[in-house]
């Protein structure tokens, strides 16, 4: 698998989150304007979809058993036999415009998400920090769209990004949770290159970018040198993710969203799920501890 190869045909409004659960052999990702989570089994081909009464904008697993995830408001439990919610903290209740986005757990068990402005051009938006004793902490604000976060082999930098503003920042990551030296790692000019979008760190402390409207995966260097090109057959890329037993699969998700007719029939492939073999692995996904 050389060549990028869609391995699931659906049009997927808004494809993100991709999340493999190596007990389960499985891929998980959301649907998230169509309030919708996905599982491919990829041995096998098996798949199976759940829809939920509001969105699941990002999702992990716990350590505990089970899974946690946000929703528009905030922190939840995710039961799949119900396709219920359970709310854990929901700090942007009180925001209508906002809604949570993308999320992923560092390799100290916390759980990191953001929101984002719903009609995309107000700087509302918040970075979260969610600890394993339930804890809530603000960590930084004034994003239009959150996106990420990533992190570094030795979970020593988290990556995190504004898809509106263009830009991939880098924190400095210290154990106790608490980000400083914020900079910007590389900046994308959308008409030219697509916003920025999902991200993934992979086994030689690379970054692998998502490009939504731009058609493509980067892997950057952590000196923000561009390593790699991956071209895709569709505009919007939204996340990736390792897989596959020996981790060594990259799951890409994509969106349907806001394209016209003439634009789905030439880009027929819009919001499938995609897979490539990057001659690289990742990193197992660590888990929420809370």
């Amino acid at each position: 698998m050389n060549e990028v190869t869609c391995v699931w045909q659906i049009p997927a409004l808004l494809g993100e989150g991709p999340l493999w659960v190596a007990q389960e052999n499985a891929l998980y990702w959301v649907d998230i304007l169509q309030r919708q989570v996905h599982r491919l089994e990829p041995a096998s081909g098996h798949q199976r979809s759940w829809t939920f009464a509001e969105p699941i904008t990002s999702l992990v697993q716990r350590q505990a058993g089970g899974f946690v995830g946000t929703t528009p408001d905030g922190f939840v439990t995710v039961d799949f036999e119900s396709q219920t919610v359970a709310p854990i903290v929901l700090p942007e209740a009180h925001l209508p415009h906002n809604r949570f986005n993308d999320g992923k757990v560092d390799g100290y068990g916390r759980y990191w998400s953001g929101t984002m402005h719903k009609h995309e051009h107000e700087a509302s938006g918040t970075l979260y920090r969610l600890d394993p004793d339930l804890s809530l902490h603000t960590m930084d604000t004034g994003y239009i769209i959150t996106n990420g976060p990533a992190f570094s082999v030795d979970g020593k930098t988290m990556y995190h990004n504004d898809s509106v503003k263009g830009f991939v920042y880098a924190f400095d990551l210290q154990k106790d949770g608490t980000v400083g030296g914020k900079r910007p790692f590389t900046k994308l000019t959308f008409s030219e290159n697509g916003a920025p979008d999902g991200m993934t760190v992979d086994s030689e402390n690379c970054l692998w970018l998502a490009h939504y409207g731009g058609a493509r995966l980067t892997r950057l260097a952590p000196s923000g040198e561009i390593l790699q090109v991956v071209p895709l057959p569709v505009p919007n890329v939204t996340s990736c993710t390792f897989g596959g037993p020996q981790l060594d699969t990259l799951y890409i998700t994509t969106a349907a969203q806001n394209m016209s007719p003439a634009e789905l029939e030439k880009y027929p492939l819009s919001g499938s799920l995609f897979a490539y073999q990057p001659g690289v692995k990742g990193l197992p996904a660590a888990q929420f501890a809370g």
